[in-house]
Formats: structure tokens, C-alpha cells, sequence
């Protein structure tokens, strides 16, 4: 038992890990919805629709 509370005493900043792992998923959660706004945004929609239309018009 002894051991077991030495180890949990002896590094006070032991869940900083854990903490700056969700600070840093929360992060790349609010950039990827950022980054769907955008693309899925009217004017990129309209173009990457034009650029698949000049492609098949130029197999054509």
C-alpha cells in the first residue's frame, strides 16, 4: 500500500498529459468542422462542379 501512495504522490502533474490530449482533440474537432463549412460552402461547391464539367467536356 505504501508503494502504491508513493507513486501517486511522487509526480504531482502526472494527468497534464491527459489534459493537453483533450485540449489538443477539441482543437482538431472545432478545425474540422471549420474546414466542412468551408467546403461544403456554395462557391466551392460550385467550383469544384465546374471543374468536373470542363474534365468531362474535355474527354468529350
Amino acid at each position: 500500500m505504501r508503494r502504491v501512495l508513493e507513486r501517486l504522490t511522487a509526480d504531482p502533474e502526472a494527468g497534464m498529459s491527459t489534459a493537453e490530449y483533450a485540449v489538443g482533440t477539441v482543437a482538431a474537432c472545432a478545425f474540422a468542422a471549420v474546414l466542412y463549412q468551408v467546403v461544403t460552402g456554395d462557391s466551392v461547391v460550385a467550383g469544384l462542379g465546374a471543374l468536373v464539367a470542363r474534365a468531362l467536356a474535355t474527354l468529350a
